[in-house]
This record gives C-alpha cells, sequence and structure tokens, in this order.
C-alpha cells in the first residue's frame, strides 16, 4: 500500500502563479495512476527508486533524480517498479504565468522530462510546503514561496531546446524590452540590460538595430522620456519629481535629454500642453500613445 502524505489548498485561485497541492509518496510495488488527468500543472520529483511514465504516445523509464511533468488535460500514466518502487515528491500549481514559465524551462508535452542533483533541495522544498499548510495569508506566501524555489531547482538544471538564431534574437530584445519597460523609472543603464539578459553589451547594441533601427540607449532614453511626457501633461508634479520617476537622479541631465528629443525644455513642453487641446499638443500625444503601444504590441 502507498504511505503518501498530501495536502490540497483552497481559496482563491487567481494570480500569476499559486499552490494547488503537494505531497510526497514512498510507493509500493506495481503502484500507479491513471490513465488520468489533471486541472492544473503536475510535477514529480523521484527521490529514490524507479518506475515508468507515459504520456503522449511515449514512455520513459524513471530513477532517483529524474522528474516528470504533466500539463493539464493531459492523459498521463505512471508506475512504480516492481523490485525498486520510487519515493517522490510533488507540486500542483497553476496561474496565468505557469504556462510562459514551465516552456521557458524547456518542459512540455513532447519533453516532459528532467533530471536534477538537488535531491535534498526537492525534498526539503515540499516540506516547507506541507510544514506551513493552515489558512492564513503568510503560510500561502510561504508556499508559492517555495514553489517557485522548487520550478527555480529546475529551471538551472533542465533542458533548453536550442532554437534557430532568429527566435534567440528576438527573444532577447523581447526580454530587454520588458526589463526596460519594468524599470525605466530606476537608474538602469544598458549595461544593466545586457547583464539581465546575459549577453556583452555589444551584441544587445546590433541587435536593438536589427530588430529597432535604434539602440538600446535610443530606446531606454526614448521611453522615459515618453513616460516624461506622460506625466508633465497629467500630473502637477515639479519637474524634479518627474525626473526622479523617470531614471535621472540628475534633473539637469534630464532637462538635457528631454531638450534634444523634443526641442524644449519640460517647463516649456508643460506650458505648452496647458494652452489647451490645440492641433500641436494632439499630436504629440498621439506620438506618445503610438510609441507605447509598439512597445506593448511587441512584448504580447
Amino acid at each position: 500500500m502507498e504511505k503518501a502524505y498530501q495536502l490540497e489548498f483552497s481559496g482563491k485561485k487567481t494570480g500569476s502563479l499559486f499552490l494547488n497541492c503537494c505531497g510526497m509518496s514512498k510507493t509500493e510495488p506495481f503502484h500507479s495512476f491513471g490513465p488520468a488527468i489533471k486541472p492544473h500543472y503536475l510535477i514529480h520529483f523521484i527521490l529514490s527508486g524507479r518506475g515508468r511514465f507515459s504520456m503522449g504516445g511515449k514512455e520513459y523509464l524513471l530513477e532517483r533524480g529524474c522528474g516528470f511533468l504533466i500539463p493539464p488535460e493531459e492523459l498521463a500514466f505512471y508506475q512504480a517498479d516492481e523490485q525498486n518502487p520510487w519515493t517522490y515528491v510533488w507540486v500542483g500549481f497553476y496561474g496565468s504565468m505557469a504556462r510562459e514559465l514551465i516552456s521557458s524551462m524547456g518542459l512540455s508535452v513532447a519533453s516532459p522530462v528532467f533530471q536534477s542533483d538537488k535531491e535534498e533541495e526537492f525534498y526539503q522544498a515540499v516540506t516547507d510546503m506541507m510544514e506551513h499548510n493552515t489558512f492564513g495569508i503568510a503560510n500561502e506566501l510561504r508556499r508559492n514561496g517555495q514553489l517557485q524555489l522548487f520550478l527555480s531547482l529546475i529551471a538551472e538544471s533542465a533542458h533548453i531546446e536550442e532554437k534557430g538564431e532568429a527566435d534567440k534574437a528576438d527573444n532577447y530584445v523581447r526580454r530587454a524590452t520588458e526589463f526596460i519597460l519594468s524599470n525605466y523609472c530606476n537608474p538602469i543603464k544598458v549595461t544593466d540590460v545586457a547583464n539581465y539578459v546575459c549577453i556583452n553589451r555589444s551584441y544587445l547594441y546590433t541587435l536593438f538595430k536589427n530588430a529597432m533601427g535604434i539602440s538600446p540607449q535610443q530606446f531606454l532614453t526614448t521611453f522615459r522620456i515618453t513616460k516624461a511626457q506622460e506625466l508633465l501633461e497629467l500630473t502637477s508634479l515639479p519637474v524634479e519629481s518627474i525626473a526622479l520617476s523617470c531614471g535621472y537622479s540628475d534633473p539637469l541631465v534630464f532637462a538635457k535629454s528631454f531638450k534634444q528629443i523634443k526641442k524644449m525644455s519640460p517647463s516649456a513642453y508643460r506650458k505648452e500642453m496647458q494652452k489647451g487641446e490645440t492641433r500641436k499638443s494632439k499630436e504629440q500625444l498621439k506620438q506618445i500613445e503610438d510609441f507605447i503601444n509598439r512597445i506593448n504590441e511587441r512584448n504580447n
């Protein structure tokens, strides 16, 4: 008979990533599950022993240090070995980010298996989830934090399918623009962007010029000034505060950058916009909207 310890968590099931259930099992010979489906993502990691796993018309013989993914609504079957039945931990999860995270780790129906030598870390993550099993925001945050740790262990060792050069280049640009859109308000530099996507600055420059016709620095500056235009038009914040809000620690540097792009100072721009809904102001606002929409479309 299987010795299983399992927890399922109720409550509001919304968010970017959340834990549905977790558990650990020391199985008996030939203990099996399925063929059946689950409504959420389910990942098992084998701590000891061996068994077999079937999904998508393929069968995998797995042992200690292996893990396998079962996506939502996918028919799957797994069974413990007769001589050396497996012991494993598992997590079930869902959320708006779940599919993208699984894909970014190189896991899919076609490639559901991974390997890792972090058995103790996987075990500790699930044990911690189970120890913090009661209702409450603190425990919920703790469990979801351990879920992300569990997934990070997979990401460290999962095989990532090689993509074509064009796909890799587009992915670098997409992640770089996402980083800028999320961090333009901080004093980041192009080297920070390059470090984030793990490529050198000169290669990032080439990718941006090929994909967007401008350099990473031009993109960063243009986006910051675009957001500054919005704040100058829609708020009464001091220019110094707008500079800080757009990643400029020095208001003079901000004013210089703004004037280079808009051909007027931030104060003059605000006065121009406050004159009323003139044709010029409408055109400037339209340029802001078009620029932001192009970036959002690229990242969708």
